[in-house]
């Protein structure tokens, strides 16, 4: 007699296939078929499924501080992304998420791959209440020193949200200048779902911003570095001078011969 069970490849492509919704009946399914590699295939299946659950508990930690001012209708949490770079803007972003949300794999930005930030930056602001950014550019942050400058992206990104937020959660800072209550959180990026949606919009908007100097500037390599004094963009700092997106002054220990400088 002939075995009318499903090839193994067969089953690899349903695994394949499957979302994650769908995996414990892929489990009930296949669990009892003896063969060695359909087995290795439904231990996957449960692995993939005791990681989603998982996910779910970590994202339902980053909620906290959601929960613990739920009071506030619209609660916006506030990042910034480019306060470390000898190059570029700082960006700023505001999102305001709505009140049950639990957007999978949001963190700080910096634990992310560039891939799963541009996969999350999409769904944010599908998801958001509103969602906003803030750029202050290197003239700027030298006129007036990077804190202040910060402080003038975070200003208008909630400026730009279309909503006027409640309360304000915000990665470690308080902003001067602003009437809505703040609570400044340490890590917040890492602690709360609505900061690290923040940071990642500030990221993903910085980061795309220095792939377009990147084509102005391209001896640089902004494209790679971001603007982060990385050797390569130090030994191109040395060797061409700063550009017009350097911040004169944070490149003091690196060009001292006047080129550009002010």
């Amino acid at each position: 007699m002939g075995d009318n069970r499903e090839s193994t490849a067969r089953i690899r492509e349903i695994l394949q296939a499957a979302s994650v919704m769908e995996l414990p009946a892929f489990i009930d399914t296949y669990s009892a078929d003896e063969r060695a590699g359909v087995q290795k295939m439904v231990d996957t299946a449960r692995k993939r499924l005791k990681a989603l659950e998982a996910e779910m508990l970590r994202v339902e930690g980053l909620r906290v501080y959601e929960e613990k001012y739920r009071e506030y209708r619209f609660i916006c949490g506030i990042d910034e992304a480019g306060r470390g770079p000898l190059a570029g803007p700082v960006v700023a972003g505001a999102v305001i998420l709505p009140r049950e949300c639990r957007i999978l794999y949001i963190n700080d930005s910096k634990q992310l791959s560039e891939k799963k930030r541009e996969e999350l930056y999409d769904i944010i602001r599908e998801q958001a209440v509103a969602w906003g950014t803030g750029c202050v550019d290197a003239r700027r942050i030298d006129q007036i020193n990077i804190l202040q400058a910060t402080y003038e992206a975070m200003r208008e990104a909630i400026a730009e949200l279309g909503v006027k937020p409640d309360i304000l959660l915000n990665d470690a800072v308080t902003i001067p200048g602003l009437s809505v209550p703040q609570v400044p959180i340490v890590k917040g990026d890492a602690k709360s779902i609505s900061i690290g949606a923040a940071s990642i919009v500030a990221k993903v908007t910085r980061d795309r911003l220095m792939k377009e100097y990147h084509k102005q500037f391209p001896e640089y390599g902004f494209e790679g570095n971001k603007g982060y004094g990385s050797e390569g963009h130090i030994a191109a700092l040395k060797k061409y001078g700063p550009s017009p997106i350097h911040r004169r002054s944070f490149i003091g220990n690196f060009v001292s011969d006047g080129r550009g400088l002010i």
